[in-house]
């Protein structure tokens, strides 16, 4: 795999067996004009493998040899529900970030990509690393950082978010659910700070893509 130099375009190689997942992570690529796409037959080319999984376990980390067996691969997994593989053994495997898919924004994938493919030299050499033990404490906080903080949504907040979802307006909703217009909206507001969602429709379309609704 060779070396990123800060400043040059990044070459991305994308794995993800759902069509729609594939497609979204490509999309995210195309947004951004310092990324690029390999085909999966130059994936020894790119400087970050994208690997999308439902659950990252230890048949996830045996795949990655399969992918890309350079020695330097760096692999960043997208995961859609849960971490249920040995730190250390990914970090040997060459998992360098772990990303939910239902956090997963363009900015958020754009930047671990950069982070994943060497761009950011801050990580501490071997020398001066901390002990075994601290160090992969350390990874582990680091991998499983996006995994621990799943957004919820209240009943209420789950309701109106499903009937804008099918289109109703406020005063529709208010009268299917008997409340005010004005407790329509306070209730919606309150789910786009939360999910720091910037319209009705980002709120609507990451509470499906996280299966919140």
């Amino acid at each position: 795999m060779p070396q990123q130099v800060r400043g040059e375009t990044l070459r991305v190689a994308i794995h993800a067996p759902a069509p729609l997942i594939r497609a979204g992570l490509a999309g995210f690529v195309a947004m951004e004009p310092r990324l690029r796409e390999v085909p999966h037959d130059r994936i020894r080319e790119a400087d970050a493998i994208v690997v999308a999984v439902d659950v990252a376990d230890a048949s996830v980390l045996d795949l990655l040899p399969g992918l890309c067996d350079e020695p330097d691969a760096r692999f960043l997994l997208v995961v859609s529900n849960q971490w249920q593989a040995d730190v250390s053994a990914a970090r040997h495997r060459g998992v360098r970030a772990v990303v939910r898919w239902d956090f997963c924004s363009p900015d958020v994938f754009v930047r671990t990509v950069r982070a994943v493919a060497g761009e950011d030299r801050s990580e501490p050499s071997a020398r001066h690393a901390p002990p075994r033990r601290s160090r992969d404490s350390a990874q582990k906080e680091q991998i499983l950082a996006a995994s621990r903080d799943r957004a919820s949504l209240s009943p209420r907040e789950a309701a109106v978010l499903r009937l804008i979802a099918e289109g109703r307006q406020c005063d529709e909703i208010a009268t299917e659910l008997s409340y005010s217009e004005r407790t329509v909206r306070y209730i919606l507001y309150g789910a786009m700070k939360r999910m720091r969602a910037r319209n009705r429709a980002h709120a609507v379309s990451y509470a499906i893509r996280a299966g919140l609704i």
